[in-house]
């Protein structure tokens, strides 16, 4: 009886909009829901783990997740008036391939852009701009973006992600490693096996509080926008995220759900697309 209690109320919390829609409420059309809402919810691809950025949500101890993404479901389920549905996954790779298939697990999403992405999924506008840079744990060498690209230095990332993909091309000559979740490049640092960390600013402004002695280098070895995302061949659902997105840039909901989790960093300007989206 608890647990069903708990887990109703955890069902409720995911569902509520952290931002009332007042006067930005945005209906859709019969034609457009049918497109964007199949399931008669709207189904966001969220991805988790232990830091927060203007992608990546943080898992709660009830099971549920925080995070900007979510205030941004949150807000879209709210203004279509219908439940809302998050698939919590533990990489942006992850919410790319529940997305990119012939039944896509997922309506909506929001994931930093790149290439590779491009060709599987229809990207619309960005909501935030962010450059990725190295964390070095304490006793570290590594004294420099410049640096990372040296013999013998060990740098560690999250698999099928845009940022370890940069670092992979910016840093050929480094030992890489791509590890399936932010949890794992953790655990490395604990045993020492880690001498910088390729993440976004965001998220490597939240870890620093946890590494003693950890330091953020200054200066970046890629910059991107992060946006909002349907699957392909969906022109209805992209047409009403783009003028969802637009909105909630426009009257402060994106620079709300940024501050409610203490990043700092710029809302994208009316229109920015990353080039290739």
């Amino acid at each position: 009886m608890l647990r069903r209690s708990l887990l109703a109320a955890a069902a409720l919390l995911a569902a509520r909009p952290l931002f009332s829609p007042g006067a930005f409420a945005q209906p859709a059309d019969a034609a457009t829901r049918a497109q964007l809402l199949p399931a008669g919810r709207l189904r966001v691809g969220i991805g988790v783990g232990p830091a927060a950025s203007a992608f990546w949500a943080m898992r709660q101890p009830d099971g549920t997740a925080r995070g900007v993404t979510v205030a941004l479901a949150q807000e879209a389920a709210s203004r279509l008036g219908v439940p809302l549905d998050l698939l919590l996954l533990n990489s942006s790779g992850e919410v790319v391939e529940a997305g990119a298939t012939a039944t896509p697990a997922w309506d909506l999403s929001f994931m930093p852009v790149d290439a590779e992405r491009v060709a599987r999924l229809d990207f619309g506008p960005d909501y935030y701009l962010s450059t990725s840079t190295y964390l070095a744990p304490a006793g570290s060498p590594l004294a420099s973006v410049e640096q990372a690209n040296t013999p013998g230095i060990r740098l560690w990332g999250v698999a099928n992600t845009t940022t370890i993909r940069a670092s992979q091309r910016t840093a050929p000559r480094a030992t890489i490693t791509a590890a399936a979740s932010l949890d794992q490049v953790m655990a490395a640092i604990a045993r020492g096996e880690v001498d910088g960390v390729a993440l976004g600013r965001e998220s490597l402004d939240s870890l620093l509080p946890r590494l003693p002695g950890a330091r953020i280098l200054d200066g970046h070895f890629h910059a991107l926008g992060t946006a909002i995302v349907v699957p392909r061949n969906r022109p209805l659902s992209h047409a009403w995220a783009t003028a969802f997105i637009e909105t909630a840039k426009a009257d402060g909901t994106v620079r709300r759900a940024l501050d409610a989790m203490g990043i700092t960093g710029p809302v994208a300007p009316a229109g920015s697309r990353t080039a290739g989206a």
